[in-house]
């Protein structure tokens, strides 16, 4: 993939600022898609050179509904390179730091769509996320975008349970199509039952993982979470509860069960939100449970450590707080922000493996833009994971 190219690509999304955003389409007819990235990410890595990427990400596509039942989906979505100082998993530069936004210029989804009131299919390259993105999403963090080539069928059995089901073809990974990994060929199948009950909602879930050129992310993975919410004299109590076993599946797989376990208590008050959470992904047999089809950097910190889950396994103790501030920019949307400590350890607590803290500001600055600062801070322990800071700026426009 020529830099050059992806540059005129993306450059050529932006000029059409001009040309989609000034003639919306008329009802009934569709509507176009333009969003931009422009962002740097910087790296302090114990063992490398101070790390540097900057880099912009551009989609742009055609959502055209045909009629009241069908739908016509197309996305182009390109990623360049503005500065090459950085290792990026396609082409490592030595003594730098991994920053995984490789250039990439593809079709980012290309989708049919059916549904009427209870009912809805969708055929094709396609986005999907489930729930919180732990087991099921788009990686949308990264410049380049987790999609699916699937059929995915859902149906509504009333108004408070659904169910869902998805057949995976090949999985389109954020290392694009001149990575050795970026496609994962797939024969895996992803069901989930979803009620909503007087105790609480419930959700169960069964992924089977056939990855051909990728046996160690294949498995089977059967679980179910559940949340409730009160209101209080102090505000908003809100529990969740998720648990998971995994095993093999056709072959591949773990060698022996590993399960997962995660659960939470926050509080809502005044547009302020404090959590605590404990989630553990056991290991044994010389590996940890995975969730590979997972948005990882969502989760475990963002500096993104344990994005491969150790053969130890891994147990994340946080604590997240998080609200909005005034803006000062004349009618803008408020100002968001979250700061989050992680402590982490293996599967049994028996091993320390560091500490991370981490904060992030999102800055509306009108209807279409805003303006996003990100750090990540490890410490890790001696014999485990490097200390390392990342930073992020970031501008995004979207249309």
């Amino acid at each position: 993939m020529s830099r050059l190219r992806t540059a005129l690509m993306v450059g050529a999304a932006i000029s059409s600022v001009c040309v989609f955003g000034a003639a919306p389409a008329q009802a009934g007819e569709g509507s176009p898609i333009l969003d931009i990235r422009l962002r740097a990410e910087q790296v302090d890595q114990s063992g490398f050179d101070d790390t540097t990427a900057l880099t912009v990400r551009g989609r742009f596509g055609y959502d055209y509904k045909a009629s009241d039942a069908w739908s016509f989906l197309g996305e182009v979505e390109g990623v360049a390179h503005l500065s090459d100082d950085f290792s990026d998993t396609v082409d490592t530069v030595p003594g730098k730091a991994i920053v995984a936004d490789p250039e990439a210029l593809e079709i980012n989804r290309l989708q049919v769509s059916w549904k009427d009131r209870a009912t809805s299919v969708t055929l094709g390259r396609q986005r999907i996320i489930f729930d919180d993105a732990r087991f099921v999403g788009n990686v949308g963090f990264r410049q380049n975008e987790q999609t699916f080539d699937a059929l995915r069928f859902g149906h509504a059995l009333s108004k408070s349970v659904s169910v869902d089901y998805v057949y995976i073809d090949k999985v389109r990974r954020v290392f694009g199509d001149d990575s050795p990994v970026g496609e994962w060929d797939s024969a895996s199948h992803i069901v989930r039952l979803s009620a909503k009950t007087s105790l609480g909602d419930v959700t169960a879930y069964g992924l089977l993982l056939d990855f051909d050129n990728a046996p160690a992310a294949s498995g089977q993975t059967w679980g179910a979470s559940w949340t409730r919410s009160w209101d209080t004299d102090l505000g908003k109590l809100t529990l969740d509860g998720d648990a998971a076993i995994q095993s093999e599946w056709n072959g591949a797989g773990p060698a022996a069960d590993l399960g997962y376990q995660a659960a939470s208590v926050s509080l809502t008050q005044k547009g302020l939100t404090g959590a605590l959470g404990v989630e553990i992904l056991d290991g044994a047999g010389g590996r940890g449970f995975t969730t590979p089809l997972a948005t990882l950097h969502a989760f475990q910190g963002w500096a993104d450590i344990f994005l491969n889950t150790p053969a130890t396994g891994v147990r994340d103790v946080s604590a997240t707080l998080k609200g909005k501030a005034p803006s000062f920019i004349a009618d803008a949307k408020p100002v968001s922000w979250v700061v989050g400590y992680h402590d982490f350890a293996s599967d049994n607590g028996a091993n320390d493996l560091g500490s991370e803290i981490d904060a992030l500001a999102r800055l509306p600055i009108s209807a279409n833009f805003s303006l996003e600062g990100k750090v990540a801070v490890f410490n890790g322990e001696p014999g485990g994971p490097a200390d390392r800071t990342k930073f992020w700026l970031a501008l995004e426009a979207s249309f």
